[in-house]
């Protein structure tokens, strides 16, 4: 299929789609944060979202927080007030902001007690129902891989986006971007030039076999650099040994979303010093919040609207799966259900950063 043969069909399909609504979204905020407040209030404005759906919480605006404060200032205060309304099967996604605690402390490894607070709220819903999820480890998503809408009881989870970045301006400049969303442009694909044997390797070829006419792939170890017009980009980043600096040039789209495989890049949004860049495990001096790794809040500064990342090591088979999550949003499903139906699991470490309504509409 051509290129324009393509874009048809994929702007069709965004236009033939059912898709989450601004009525299916709850807003979480932290009335103990400015930064919180501004965000909530102009995304609610932007996206013309009724204040009976904005929730703000009564913690301190820690990024990191021990299980018994999120379940006692997060999750009590959520749950109760879906279950005051009968809005446990209405609401449909859930918006956390900058302000709202980041990730959960615990015990790392296979069985980690450690999570991220979104992908923990995530399982609110089916916590609700009766089926709370086991403290350690993952729990399989049951939308992963579905190709349908998603729909409460059915799929039974919250879909849960942050909006966040460096700064207020971050956030306001991802939003806007949002609304202007057109399906156009093509993904960055940046392999790191090693056998198929590889599953990272083999799930990126996969990701440019189902995108023909719509990928930049590079199969060397050599970087991508300085593309422009793109409207996703995937790869390894900073996992990739011939990557040494944060910035590689990328010019986004508005709508573009960015995910790489990488263990560390939501571990804070707190932006580093201009002076800093990529570092190597083992050597301290080169860290930035006890990581060299590249970081989720730099595309958003770079221009993308939605990047997956991760608060603590997530391991490689449970990142976002790029095969089925662009695809499905270049195929006209919002961020949130794109995004969802790509990540493997639960109740981990993944943190989905964007606007759930984003969607790619006919350019």
């Amino acid at each position: 299929m051509g290129i324009w043969r393509l874009g048809v069909a994929l702007a069709l399909t965004a236009a033939l789609c059912p898709a989450l609504t601004r009525h299916e979204v709850l807003i979480l905020g932290n009335a103990r944060s400015p930064v919180s407040r501004s965000i909530v209030e102009y995304y609610a404005r932007q996206r013309e979202i009724p204040p009976a759906q904005i929730l703000y919480l009564q913690t301190a605006p820690a990024e990191e927080i021990d299980r018994q404060v999120y379940q006692r200032e997060i999750a009590a205060p959520v749950a109760a007030w879906l279950k005051s309304r009968g809005w446990v099967d209405r609401i449909l996604a859930i918006v956390t902001t900058t302000g709202v605690p980041l990730k959960i402390r615990g015990s790392d490894g296979s069985k980690a007690t450690a999570a991220s607070v979104d992908s923990e709220l995530a399982c609110l819903y089916s916590t609700l129902r009766g089926t709370p999820p086991a403290l350690a480890g993952p729990l399989m998503n049951p939308y992963f891989r579905q190709d349908e809408p998603f729909s409460h009881p059915k799929f039974p989870l919250y879909l849960v986006t942050r909006l966040t970045g460096y700064s207020f301006e971050d956030v306001r400049g991802m939003i806007d971007r949002s609304l202007r969303a057109r399906n156009t442009g093509r993904v960055a694909i940046d392999r790191k030039g090693e056998a198929l044997d590889d599953e990272g390797e083999l799930w990126l070829y996969r990701t440019a076999a189902k995108l023909p006419g719509r990928v930049i792939v590079e199969e060397s170890a050599a970087v991508q650099r300085n593309l422009k017009g793109l409207i996703g980009s995937t790869g390894w980043g900073s996992n990739d040994k011939s990557r040494k600096d944060r910035n590689v040039g990328f010019q986004y789209l508005p709508g573009a979303i960015v995910s790489e495989f990488v263990s560390t890049n939501a571990r804070t949004f707190t932006e580093p010093p201009p002076s800093w860049n990529l570092g190597e495990w083992g050597k301290t001096g080169t860290y930035f919040a006890a990581s060299p790794q590249s970081m989720s809040g730099d595309a958003i500064r770079q221009g993308a609207t939605g990047v997956s990342g991760h608060v603590y090591e997530p391991y490689l088979t449970l990142c976002p799966r790029p095969e089925y999550l662009f695809p499905a949003y270049l195929g006209g499903r919002t961020l949130a259900e794109s995004f969802y139906a790509a990540l493997p699991a639960l109740s981990w470490m993944n943190v989905i950063v964007g606007d759930p309504l984003t969607r790619l509409l006919p350019p």
